[in-house]
């Protein structure tokens, strides 16, 4: 810190997460500087921004000599080596390391419910399989992807030791989304005329708004958090039901959200999560919990009552205010009908 302001390097800071964590360090004061190929998203006004690939020990060396920084927080960390040069080239000009993992990094994501403490995927023998309820569910990729992140886990906390704290988000959901889960339920939404709505109205979802997350890293990079812990909204926040009736409502209410039962169409074989945007029949998805604790979201043990951003209460955002329009990156199309 110099002269009172948090310096903060992101590895990325152009896409989602870091862009609104960029946003919202500078809205605090931070100095903010990010890493990025610059061939994705944008640079936010105020950053500086440099250019250069991970991958690249010139281009890791260059960055290390714009430090030093209070903090750096990797949201392109995908595996053990990637991690791993980041963090040998940085650790002498960081104070603190975030890592943003994923529950994917648990052997039992999405079959089993999730602690902190839940098993994840080790480098090699049995352990480095996901558990058989599990593997029913996911395909190569997804397991690829969960072993990434473990991997990446062990070799942040190996190579900075003290200082280093992992989170595990579920998913995200807000502003700037790219992947298109919420843009695409909301345009679809905004079409009108029937809409597959995957039952039970009831079932549990936790996503987590892009900026809660960003503030508590702006929260967690500024105090002693360290560890590991999963980064969610509490059990029981929302229903997927709630979240499908907040994009009808805020694009005019000109669809008819026409409710299938589930295991009909588990046995028509259609894929959850990608052919029907963020539904998922699974005892692991909405049910992730702190250490077992049955309502708390996003790490309240070790956090401030509320949200940097939101004052003092509770840690998550009030149900689906991620869904409005312009909250979650969507913008109004021209309706194309049904």
């Amino acid at each position: 810190m110099q002269d009172g302001t948090m310096r903060l390097l992101i590895l990325g800071g152009t896409w989602f997460l870091g862009r609104t964590l960029a946003e919202i360090a500078l809205g605090h004061g931070w100095d903010v500087t990010t890493f990025s190929r610059g061939l994705h998203g944008r640079d936010v006004p105020g950053t500086v921004p440099v250019r250069g690939r991970r991958e690249d020990p010139g281009d890791l060396a260059r960055l290390a000599a714009a430090g030093p920084w209070d903090v750096v927080v990797d949201t392109s960390g995908y595996d053990a080596d990637a991690v791993t040069a980041a963090v040998r080239a940085l650790r002498g000009q960081a104070g603190k390391y975030v890592l943003i993992s994923s529950v994917n990094a648990y052997r039992g994501w999405p079959a089993v419910e999730l602690t902190d403490d839940s098993e994840v995927y080790q480098d090699a023998g049995e352990a480095a399989m996901p558990l058989p309820a599990a593997a029913e569910m996911l395909a190569p990729s997804g397991i690829r992807y969960g072993q990434g992140k473990a991997s990446g886990e062990r070799a942040a906390a190996r190579e900075f030791g003290t200082g280093c704290l992992v989170l595990r988000p579920g998913v995200i959901l807000g502003p700037y989304e790219y992947i298109g889960r919420l843009p695409w339920l909301l345009r679809r939404m905004e079409r009108g005329c029937q809409v597959l709505a995957a039952g039970p109205v009831s079932r549990p979802v936790q996503p987590v708004d892009v900026r809660d997350l960003a503030a508590f890293i702006v929260y967690a990079a500024s105090s002693d958090v360290s560890g590991a812990m999963n980064v969610t909204a509490p059990v029981g926040h929302g229903r997927y039901g709630e979240l499908l009736e907040t994009c009808w409502d805020v694009t005019g209410r000109r669809a008819e959200l026409v409710w299938v039962d589930e295991d009909w169409l588990t046995c028509q074989d259609v894929r959850q999560w990608s052919e029907i945007p963020l539904w998922r029949t699974t005892r692991g998805h909405g049910t992730c919990r702190r250490n077992g604790q049955p309502s708390q979201g996003l790490p309240a043990a070790r956090f401030p009552a509320r949200l940097p951003t939101h004052g003092r209460g509770s840690s998550a955002r009030p149900r689906f205010r991620t869904s409005g329009p312009r909250r979650s990156g969507w913008t109004s199309r021209k309706r194309n009908g049904c």
